[in-house]
């Protein structure tokens, strides 16, 4: 046999290698591959917790028409609340249920306009009552008629007997209770007594009549009406408005029926 040339040789010996590396998956190195980092998690949006009390010094204060008007003061911030008649003074620390918001309410009574005011139900504690207590504890059940206002129900006056308003549209206190649901949305005509009138609350007046019907256990004796008129307690009137049932106005006035935008006709 003849010797391999040298030629020869070195083409046996890459084909070998090719052979080789070819059978060992190549001989072309690898790059190894880049970790890559997991993506951070968006963080979750945090989700204030709604407001439910109202707290600070009282910096300024004044009482009307039943009511105690108070200018908070808070980490520099203030605002007016206004609740039923409370005794606080100025320098006093207070906290009170959350109530409605209002902005450019008037106040006849005070002949002053406030920028933002909220209605609050009431009281929770202060240093002179550090005893936290139920905002609504006294006000009236929304069956048995009342602004949210009256810590105490109001009694039936005693010895009414008021005829029921004439024509189609007429109803008695206790008709209009029981066909809340079918009155809704409608005028209506009722006539009654006030025995009592809530001045500028909200931007209305909130007056009740009562005519002598209903059963004071059920409550549906006493009937709010809301109006831009002015009657005065004692007043025999003739209410024309209209009916909502089920109406909620927020901060716990909340009435089964009411009668809205109201006009009040004194007849004695």
């Amino acid at each position: 046999m003849k010797p391999l040339n040298k030629l020869s040789f070195f083409s046996i010996c890459v084909l070998l290698s090719l052979i080789l590396c070819f059978v060992l998956g190549g001989c072309k190195e690898k790059t190894p591959a880049k970790h890559t980092k997991a993506p951070k998690k968006a963080a979750t949006p945090k989700v204030e917790q709604k407001l439910e009390t109202i707290s600070g010094k009282v910096v300024e204060t004044m009482n009307s028409n039943g009511y105690t008007y108070m200018l908070l003061e808070s980490q520099g911030h203030k605002i007016w609340v206004a609740t039923l008649e409370t005794p606080v003074s100025v320098g006093q620390e207070v906290e009170l249920a959350a109530g409605q918001m209002m902005t450019n309410f008037t106040s006849k009574t005070l002949n002053r306009t406030f920028d933002r005011i909220i209605f609050s139900p009431g009281l929770l504690k202060g240093r002179s009552n550090p005893h936290v207590s139920n905002p609504h504890k006294g006000m009236t059940s929304p069956h048995k008629s009342s602004h949210a206002s009256n810590r105490v129900q109001l009694a039936p006056e005693g010895g009414l007997k008021i005829e029921k308003a004439p024509g189609p549209n007429g109803y008695s206190v206790a008709e209009i209770y029981a066909k809340r649901e079918e009155l809704a949305g409608k005028k209506v005509q009722v006539r009654g007594k006030v025995v009592k009138v809530s001045k500028n609350i909200m931007g209305m007046n909130w007056v009740h009549i009562q005519d002598g019907t209903g059963d004071p256990s059920k409550g549906d004796f006493d009937l709010v009406v809301t109006t831009q008129d002015e009657p005065n307690k004692g007043d025999i009137v003739l209410v024309e408005g209209t009916v909502h049932a089920n109406k909620d106005f927020g901060a716990g006035y909340r009435y089964d029926v009411i009668i809205q935008d109201a006009k009040i006709k004194k007849e004695k």
